[in-house]
């Protein structure tokens, strides 16, 4: 079949589109819908990845965590969690003694009520933390001072608070030396701390943030509270032979022998970046693939039209067969004309849904601001638009490349 069959086919199915131009866009509206539909979810999830990611690694890719973790299947009178949990003696022989360490904190929370003059908040979570924990976090004071060691040891009730807790405590713009209670004690507010909108751990609905020295949290939490340890490794590059350093330290600390199961966790953040990147993923084929249902939708709407179209073309067929068309000349007519009608749809669907991502980027408050089509979801939609066309027309093109040339040229 030479190019010049191929061009002529084409223009035939244009044409025939042309022809019947309200019913083709009725037919293509199921694509056009489940392309735009698919390809709107893709970029929201998109969006919302690159939104996650750049928090992630806003916060350094030399970043670790060491969390406490019962061994699988262990017993619990073996491996009570008051044994597993780590101690502040632990974080300090880390800090002392793990060369690769550029910065360390523990963190806690506990849930505590917030009061500054006659404004309450109720059981919002407060974090103690180190000095350290400005370098960890890559979050700085803008405003009055950071903690010092000196409010570490001294166990002053100083606290540091964001930009969101001042507007819900009510306070003035700059509350430097205000006071306020936190658990029924008198805090003094020394310095506003940068506004982060992600927050990885955490349950507040309250998007105040309010932090007081780590020696201070020890003592307004019961016996055995859970913490956690995060810091930076010198360079990326050392994060293995840091991560080495953190266990010897800990099983050290522990007293676990050389073969006995660890009590603790230890991950860089280069695992739970790759983690998030995994489930996104999958997230994003199960989204596209429950929404894309609606594409074989479109699908069964384009075979039917197309077999309408076979029987309304029914003595067109005998005639183009008596005068020497092929079998294969016929299917081919009709199955281009299904694949060109899918493929104009998912060209108009495409064109649909990045109106829609460009709407995600507008809602505010919404953090889609990087929501966009990647390339290969474009590719996509039309091969699977052209695959719809071929799959969907297959039946109709073949039932009218059978079709016998004199009954059809007797169909009324």
């Amino acid at each position: 079949m030479t190019p010049l069959f191929w061009l002529q086919a084409i223009t035939l199915a244009f044409s025939q589109i042309w022809a019947n131009k309200s019913r083709a866009c009725l037919t293509a509206l199921g694509i056009i819908v489940g392309v735009a539909s698919t390809t709107a979810v893709i970029a929201a999830l998109e969006g919302l990845k690159v939104k996650v990611l750049a928090e992630f690694e806003s916060v350094g890719a030399s970043k670790f965590f060491v969390f406490p973790d019962r061994p699988d299947n262990a017993p619990r009178n073996m491996y009570p969690w008051e044994k597993i949990l780590i101690k502040t003696a632990e974080v300090k022989a880390i800090r002392d003694e793990c060369t690769l360490i550029k910065a360390v904190t523990p963190i806690t929370e506990v849930g505590l009520d917030v009061q500054a003059g006659e404004k309450i908040i109720e059981g919002i979570t407060i974090g103690g933390i180190w000095p350290d924990w400005h370098l960890v976090q890559n979050r700085f004071v803008q405003e009055g001072r950071p903690f010092s060691q000196v409010d570490i040891d001294s166990e002053r009730q100083v606290c540091l608070i964001n930009a969101d807790a001042i507007i819900e405590l009510n306070l003035v713009a700059n509350p430097v030396g205000e006071a306020i209670l936190i658990g029924g004690r008198r805090f003094m507010i020394i310095g506003i701390v940068e506004t982060t909108q992600a927050r990885f751990f955490g349950m507040n609905t309250s998007s105040a943030e309010i932090f007081i020295p780590f020696s201070v949290a020890e003592k307004m939490q019961e016996r055995n509270f859970f913490l956690r340890v995060e810091g930076l490794f010198v360079s990326p590059d050392a994060s293995e032979d840091g991560k080495d350093e953190v266990r010897f330290v800990m099983r050290r600390m522990r007293g676990i022998a050389p073969g006995d199961i660890e009590t603790f966790q230890v991950a860089a953040i280069d695992k739970f970046i790759e983690q998030f990147k995994t489930l996104a993923t999958g997230i994003t084929a199960i989204a596209g693939g429950i929404v894309g249902i609606s594409l074989l939708v479109g699908g069964i709407g384009i075979m039917n039209i197309m077999l309408v179209s076979v029987s309304e073309r029914t003595r067109e067929i005998g005639l183009r067969k008596a005068v020497g068309a092929t079998p294969m000349a016929i299917l081919l007519q009709f199955l281009l004309e299904a694949v060109t009608l899918c493929v104009v749809g998912g060209f108009v669907g495409i064109a649909v849904g990045r109106l829609a991502a460009f709407g995600l980027t507008q809602i505010p408050g919404a953090q889609l601001e990087q929501a966009d089509i990647p390339f290969w979801a474009v590719a996509l939609s039309f091969a699977f638009s052209a695959f719809t066309g071929v799959v969907f027309g297959m039946f109709p093109a073949i039932k009218a490349a059978r079709l016998d040339p004199i009954e059809a040229l007797r169909h009324e």
